[in-house]
């Protein structure tokens, strides 16, 4: 996906009520489980249908780096649905979320202020209509770009408008992202 992007899945999996299975066979079993195929998880970590069984079986313990990442990727992906879908309603409607992030921040403003982008680190609480508008934009499958503008307009409105108290024509520009974190 994108920075925002992953920001945001990470954000839904800290809610896991239950840690994911640890070992590779544990893992490959319950994506045969949730997949009901052992064809279609090959198929889904590009190894072959005999591999998914033989890490069913436990016949092979431990996967190759690059193996491993994808199966945790996919476990963290289908992990605890119900728990991530309530987690991500409740910051949509009731508590917002907060972001943590080091970017360039640039301005379009009034005549003879300052516009010039410079990094800065902000820690924001943003509403819960801002978390449910950057939820449903990426349920929408909307791209890394326009989750970065989403973003924008909400430390817009909240850390350098305050809500509407001050720099009533600012318009903020979010690049340069050196990280983001999202947390519910």
């Amino acid at each position: 996906m994108g920075i925002v992007g992953d920001s945001l899945d990470r954000a839904g999996q800290a809610a896991f009520s239950r840690p994911i299975p640890k070992s590779a066979g544990a893992q490959v079993r319950y994506l045969v489980k949730q997949e009901k195929s052992t064809k279609v998880v090959a198929a889904l970590l590009g190894i072959s249908q005999r591999t998914v069984e033989r890490y069913v079986k436990n016949q092979i313990k431990t996967p190759k780096a690059a193996l491993a990442d994808r199966i945790a990727a996919e476990v963290n992906r289908r992990w605890q649905p119900l728990v991530r879908k309530r987690a991500r309603e409740k910051a949509a409607k009731q508590t917002g979320l907060v972001i943590e992030t080091r970017a360039r921040f640039g301005f379009t403003a009034a005549p003879g202020t300052s516009d010039d982008g410079r990094m800065r680190r902000i820690t924001q609480h943003l509403a819960p209509e801002v978390a449910g508008r950057l939820f449903a934009a990426q349920d929408a499958g909307a791209t890394e770009a326009q989750l970065q503008a989403l973003a924008a307009e909400g430390l817009q409105e909240a850390y350098f408008k305050d809500g509407g108290a001050r720099a009533q024509g600012l318009l903020v520009e979010f690049t340069d992202i050196d990280y983001i974190e999202v947390n519910l």
